[in-house]
């Protein structure tokens, strides 16, 4: 394979200027991580540790191979909305347990009791999704309130799909764990219920449909939580726990044993290339985003510096020069690669959807690289078939049975988002740069485009029209979009998996690939039909 040349002039003002307006939308985000590991705040922390627990994190810690790479998925849901921390009240992220890859889901309990919200809900259920299509075994570490009852209007009917797709990952004969060290109440109690293998801390787990207070108002029982859902109890009596765990450290250690046991293999090929690590520093992955937004990049430089070693056989170099197309690997799996140097026209679309059937039929993983306005429009466009053509892309997209990766490095407009396979096209994974924005269209078209339809209305009404309130509305819609288009906002509602440093990339795409080769990857020469 060809190694990518560089056309980068680390010494040039506009390098420099590029990094540092990478790094300065970096810094929120760094912000808001010191908001995660807060985990509640210090009082929280202090009253979790008085009584002889180990935090959230430090229990995923000891659950994971020792030194294992965690790739932690979701971490600022909620972010979007200043009443709540940051983090879903959850952790979520996959990592090897006794060398098997699995997603793990721990319960925050320093944060609000570890009580579910809307945003713990869509992350677990984010989790289990992942889970299910990636052949996860899943384990949980549960010490939860249950549901966030103020919010139970938001929670109920969403919240009782973790029960159901717990029981279908079961089905699907991929293994899910439950660690139970403090309360799982309630609705909460199908947690450990519905799992095939279950652990109760003695002297802390409690799992009961009802607690105390509860039961002595609808039966008027008085009965301790001990008595009525303790570990033991379960463990000597009830039969829902598996295994009685001493202590915390104690059901972290079979929890690992229990992993063990499995005996899980993967379904799909392993790293097959070389992973040599690409020629060029990652460190200048900084400046492969435009500070202005723009001007355009050249999205080779940003492939010269994730690829393995640089290498890219680039498919079809000549013609729709706006989609970087081709062949390559990442930390040893063979990847192909569509990269938006441009908008697309109806060649790029063509190409695209050529390159996905090709991919599929030599079933190779797919990896999207989003900077995309949308397709091309006009005159010329329509009378040169752009909707049929970015039909075919589409089409293309939501057909493929290879795994998909979307890494979002820019813009992500219209139907660029649809066609480079964004969310709504179920990727395995999606990952955002901080600089990333996502919407119908940019803030000052869609000002502008709302601008012409009610002066046309103005018009046709006979009615005067007022520049000046129209420059107004402009504004407000200008920021409108701009607050809900920023990759914080798109992260905090669960749009991506993550957003990540530049500087990471290469090591978080390789960990999702290595995840998504746990199921077959296998592709499919099935597709609705194109219209040519």
């Amino acid at each position: 394979m060809t190694v990518i040349s560089t056309q980068f002039d680390t010494e040039s003002e506009q390098f420099h200027l590029d990094s540092q307006a990478m790094l300065d939308a970096l810094e929120p985000l760094q912000t808001l991580s010191a908001q995660v590991l807060a985990a509640g705040g210090d009082k929280s922390v202090e009253r979790h540790r008085a009584r002889g627990k180990l935090l959230a994190r430090e229990r995923v810690d000891l659950l994971l191979d020792e030194d294992a790479p965690f790739l932690e998925l979701s971490c600022y849901a909620g972010a979007h909305d200043s009443s709540e921390q940051p983090g879903g009240r959850l952790i979520t992220g996959i990592g090897p347990i006794q060398g098997v890859e699995c997603m793990v889901i721990a319960n925050q309990s320093t944060v609000k009791g570890g009580s579910l919200n809307p945003d713990a809900v869509a992350k677990q259920l984010r989790a289990l999704d992942i889970a299910e299509r990636n052949r996860l075994p899943v384990v949980t570490i549960i010490e939860s309130g249950g549901a966030d009852l103020p919010q139970q209007a938001d929670i109920f009917v969403p919240g009782g799909r973790t029960f159901r797709e717990l029981t279908r990952l079961t089905a699907a004969g991929i293994p899910t764990i439950s660690l139970v060290f403090g309360s799982s109440t309630a609705g909460g109690a199908y947690m450990p219920g519905m799992s095939q293998y279950t652990v109760l801390v003695k002297q802390a787990a409690s799992v009961y449909l009802g607690g105390p207070p509860l039961v002595k108002m609808a039966i008027n029982e008085d009965i301790d939580d001990e008595s009525l859902g303790g570990a033991e109890m379960h463990a000597r009596v009830s039969g829902l726990a598996d295994y009685l765990a001493e202590d915390e450290r104690d059901a972290l250690r079979l929890g690992r044993q229990i992993v063990a046991d499995l005996q899980w293999t993967k379904a799909g090929p392993g790293p097959t290339l070389p992973a040599d690590p690409p020629a060029y520093d990652p460190e200048e992955l900084l400046a492969c985003a435009a500070a202005d937004a723009k001007r355009s990049v050249e999205v080779r430089e940003i492939l010269a510096r994730v690829l393995d070693g640089s290498r890219f056989n680039e498919f079809k170099p000549l013609y729709g020069t706006q989609l970087v197309t081709g062949w390559g690997s990442i930390a040893g799996f063979p990847v192909g690669i569509l990269a938006n140097n441009g908008i697309l026209f109806s060649d790029e679309a063509n190409k695209g959807a050529h390159f996905i059937q090709l991919a599929n039929a030599r079933n190779i993983p797919l990896v999207f690289v989003q900077n995309i306005t949308g397709f091309m429009v006009g005159s010329a466009a329509e009378r040169g078939g752009i909707i049929k053509d970015g039909a075919k892309l589409i089409n293309a997209v939501s057909n493929s049975a290879v795994p998909h990766l979307t890494l979002m490095i820019g813009a992500s407009y219209g139907a660029g988002n649809y066609a480079m396979s964004g969310r709504a096209y179920d990727p395995r994974f999606v990952f955002s740069w901080p600089n990333h924005r996502i919407a119908v269209m940019g803030g000052p078209q869609l000002g502008g485009v709302m601008s012409i339809i009610r002066r046309s209305a103005a018009d046709r009404a006979g009615v005067p029209y007022s520049d000046t309130e129209d420059a107004r509305v402009r504004r407000e819609t200008e920021e409108m979009i701009d607050s809900q288009s920023g990759a914080i906002y798109a992260t905090g509602r669960i749009w991506d998996d993550g957003v990540i440093d530049p500087r990471d990339t290469r090591a978080v795409l390789g960990l999702a690939l290595s995840a998504t080769h746990s199921a077959p990857v296998r592709g499919t020469d099935h597709f609705a039909t194109f219209r040519l």
